[in-house]
């Protein structure tokens, strides 16, 4: 979610504030040659510090407050799962937990040195204990369990209850791929009666040989990692404590997070986060394999990474970017996830790797018929912009085209799908919305210590007046909550989807470090992305860790869980300035009759009562952490969740009685276009099958039957006094 609004290009006054800073940084001349020179690590923190606090919106005080931040985030950074540092190693590291502050502003590395010498013993310690624990068969009658709950675990006190740690962590894995091996001898066997099935003993040992494997290859990853690599981690301990979307990009990240914004992306098309010592799906990417194949979906963890019909490697521990190369592959070759869906149970995921298509980046349209009316759905999934070039495709042009074909088609209402868009260009924003109001603000921009600005609508012309519902879930932010934000101040259309957007309501801009140093002999600095601005609503309020509630709130299987902004550690606060001269929309005298009949809908309707109870469960499946180690008690807990998960089915099986479709011109190219032509088959099913679209054409029929002339006048909103940022 940390998607940047591309505003840099209408930005000048601020960018021209952190270039500046390069006058008094210039004097820093260096001549590290070395990889791992901490003279270089020296220069890296003062310039990180330096351009922070003077490009940064509102940059945190370096105090011991910050310092117990630091030494928190990285501590959890270098040991998420608790299983190398010892209870004496933390005592020993706390006695630093106030001074990281001074040692900033000194350069002074003696923590992370320590910190960073520590961790390498204790991993070349963990390398003896697992192949120790793996050396002998796991007994899985005995009745022990283990908590996978690391945050609230201790750490070991000595090495024999690190040692104990580390086998039952082990034991839970194993017991976990023994079982789905067992069920794959069970199912050869039913299809093939000659066929003769492995023995406990002997699944066991090839699960043992397995798990050795898998940590072997995960220790090899670490022996790559450089000192650079875990000093990289302390810098961004330091970033996060002045918000969470400050990060420093080292060479390496800087260069996969150009080709992240390009809009081209080779692998399985997901977006991944770390989840305490898990790999989570955050995000799917619209058009590409792991779409396609609809098994993945946000929220699912991965466990297991396999090459083809190679096998399985355990990705539990293992760094993101690690686990991020080994799906990452060449075009049209297989891998294989085991992942853990969000209601518990476990699933082996085969995916065609392929390049995901820019295409599907851009804006789309369908048309749906329902009671003798026509209706237009379009789906935007980013605010993209080509910056280097004016004549280059963008949301707002593309948005503008579909709507005027959409009213040449002769639709009357249009639901703009704004789910799952993390963001983009803010200038595509204002044009968009100026697409459905006559003119007037969009969105008002506040810098550090500068005077408010905002963004207008100027142009008088209205692309569409007629009825107008705009769809959001928890995952809709930045950009996307600027435009509902407008729309639901306007009262121009009605915002339906979860309880509230993202609650992402700042401005990043990316900052090369290397155009501060004279000598090129230190070597790639990398670059800092830095929060510089905060965007408000026309009413005054920020979006900010509250996003924006929906009108109409439909249920959410993602409701419980904590994803949003203000779940975020150290998250910017929320606040507000003066509201903007704006004119309410008065052309749908039923917009409230509108809300409250569909509210009335969502009460009574069985499937959305189905989703609310799912989602309860969901929620009450994440407190539970504790897993036996006894191979019958595993499996019959196994078995519960599995029949438990059989009654929320309903869900993912439901469809919705509409049939969409492409307009002419789409069809044409369809008929020419196989691949295009299965994105579309693929998008116009998962339409007819959510009834989360199907209640928003609910909707437009409400605001449809009693639509009003739009000669009726807007009423005026007085600009009242609200406290200033």
């Amino acid at each position: 979610m940390n998607t940047i609004l591309n505003f840099m290009k209408r930005n000048y006054k601020i960018i021209l504030v952190v270039v500046c800073i390069s006058v008094t940084l210039f004097a820093f001349k260096m001549n590290a040659s070395k990889a791992n020179d901490p003279e270089k690590d020296k220069l890296l923190l003062e310039l990180l510090t330096f351009v922070i606090e003077k490009g940064h919106y509102s940059p945190a005080k370096i105090d011991d407050a910050f310092s117990k931040g630091i030494y928190k985030d990285y501590i959890e950074a270098l040991d998420p799962s608790k299983r190398f540092f010892l209870q004496s190693d933390i005592d020993e590291f706390s006695k630093f937990e106030l001074q990281l502050d001074d040692q900033l502003l000194n350069k002074d590395l003696s923590f992370f040195n320590l910190t960073y010498e520590r961790l390498m013993k204790r991993m070349d310690e963990s390398t003896k204990i697992y192949k120790d624990v793996l050396s002998k068969p796991f007994d899985f009658t005995t009745d022990e369990s283990f908590n996978i709950d690391y945050e609230k675990a201790p750490y070991p006190k000595n090495v024999a209850e690190l040692n104990d740690k580390w086998r039952k962590q082990i034991k839970l894995s194993a017991l976990s791929s023994l079982i789905d091996k067992q069920k794959l001898e069970e199912d050869k066997k039913k299809n093939d009666a000659s066929y003769v099935v492995k023995s406990f003993d002997v699944i066991e040992k090839e699960t043992r040989e397995s798990s050795q494997k898998s940590l072997d290859e995960y220790f090899g990853f670490i022996k790559d990692l450089d000192r650079n690599d875990w000093f990289s981690v302390y810098i961004n301990s330091i970033t996060a404590r002045f918000d969470p979307h400050t990060n420093y990009f080292a060479a390496e990240e800087k260069e996969r997070f150009d080709v992240s914004i390009s809009g081209k992306l080779e692998g399985i098309g997901a977006r991944l986060q770390k989840k305490n010592d898990l790999t989570e799906i955050s995000e799917l990417i619209s058009g590409g394999p792991a779409w396609r194949g609809k098994q993945l979906e946000a929220g699912d963890l991965i466990m297991k990474v396999a090459q083809g019909n190679g096998e399985a490697v355990d990705v539990v521990g293992m760094r993101l970017d690690d686990v991020v190369k080994k799906i990452k592959g060449p075009k049209g070759s297989e891998v294989r996830l085991t992942v853990k869906k969000v209601d518990g149970t476990i699933k082996i995921i085969s995916i065609i790797r392929d390049i995901v298509e820019i295409e599907e980046t851009y804006a789309k349209s369908s048309i749906v018929n329902k009671n003798g009316l026509k209706y237009g759905v379009i789906y935007l999934p980013k605010f993209y912009i080509d910056f280097e070039n004016a004549d280059g495709r963008d949301a707002g042009k593309d948005i503008a085209l579909e709507v005027d074909r959409l009213k040449k088609a002769g639709v009357n209402g249009i639901v703009l799908d704004v789910r799952d868009d993390g963001g983009g260009s803010l200038s595509t924003v204002v044009d968009i919305a100026g697409l459905f109001i006559e003119q007037g603000p969009i969105v008002q921009i506040k810098s550090a210590g500068r005077k408010k600005e905002v963004l207008y609508d100027r142009d008088k012309k209205i692309e569409w007046d007629g009825p107008l519902v705009i769809m959001v879930n928890s995952f809709s932010a930045s950009a996307s909550e600027i435009l509902a934000a407008a729309i639901q101040d306007y009262k121009r259309g009605i915002i339906i989807g979860s309880k509230q957007t993202y609650g992402k309501g700042t401005v990043q801009n990316v900052i090369d470090l290397n155009q501060f140093v004279r000598s090129s002999s230190v070597g790639d600095l990398g670059a800092i992305k830095t929060t510089t601005q905060k965007f408000y609503r026309i009413n005054g309020g920020s979006t900010q860790l509250e996003g924006v509630r929906s009108d109409i709130v439909m249920p959410d299987r993602y409701a419980y869980l904590k994803m949003g902004e203000r779940d975020v550690d150290n998250a910017m606060p929320w606040d507000k300035i003066d509201q903007a001269d704006y004119q309410v929309w008065n052309n749908n005298t039923n917009f409230n009759q509108a809300i409250t009949n569909s509210k009335n809908r969502i009460s009574k309707n069985p499937q959305f009562q189905l989703i609310e109870e799912n989602a309860k469960w969901i929620d009450s499946r994440s407190e539970e952490n504790v897993y036996s180690l006894n191979i019958d008690k595993f499996k019959i807990a196994q078995s519960e969740i599995e029949e438990k998960a059989k009654k929320y089915k309903p869900i993912v099986d439901y469809k919705n009685s509409l049939t969409f479709t492409s307009l002419p011109y789409e069809t044409d190219a369809m008929n020419k276009d196989v691949t295009l032509k299965e994105k579309r088959e693929r998008w116009h099913e998962a339409l007819s099958k959510d009834i989360y679209v199907e209640e928003a054409l609910n909707v437009l029929d409400d605001l449809q039957s009693k639509a009003v002339s739009k000669k009726n006048m807007p009423v005026k909103i007085k600009k009242d006094k609200l406290a200033k940022s």
